[in-house]
């Protein structure tokens, strides 16, 4: 079952989409609560790849990788599956993070819309491997949108 979350964000869907295809945007609110997100590639184009890494910050995020035996910073790679500016866009997550789990890949897509109040985000995801970590990305797509929210809101 495809999971989805819907925020209303107060800036423009193109200020919404230069924020989430720039190096300097996913920087400035892609990682969850207690993380850092560094990107070290982004190739805007349908097949392009995007490569971040993402650092744990914070105690407990720092204790929840370890608990897991999960290095604090990990790459992480995703690839374009669709991009019409700015309305739309679609990527693939390299899933090769799990302990003891095959590498897979998991799709999601992003739709932008003008509302009077900003734009509307309508966010669909694949689920996971299982429950337990679907609820996982679930969570730390809520809190990116909640970073972006908070980002916009400062404009």
């Amino acid at each position: 079952m495809t999971e989805i979350i819907e925020r209303t964000v107060t800036a423009s869907p193109a200020r919404v989409w230069e924020l989430w295809t720039t190096a300097e945007g996913i920087s400035s609110w892609w990682a969850p609560e207690g993380f850092r997100t560094d990107v070290t590639k982004i190739e805007l184009q349908p097949g392009g790849e995007l490569v971040y890494t993402m650092t744990a910050t914070a105690p407990e995020q720092i204790a929840f990788m370890e608990q897991y035996g999960m290095p604090l910073t990990t790459e992480s790679r995703k690839h374009f599956t669709e991009l019409d500016e700015p309305r739309r866009l679609a990527y693939r997550s390299v899933v090769d993070f799990v302990p003891d789990h095959e590498p897979y890949e998991q799709l999601t897509v992003v739709e932008l819309s003008p509302v009077e109040e900003g734009t509307r985000i309508v966010m669909q995801m694949e689920p996971m491997h299982d429950e337990v970590w679907t609820e996982r990305l679930v969570a730390g797509r809520a809190n990116e949108l909640d970073n972006l929210a908070a980002l916009v809101a400062q404009d």
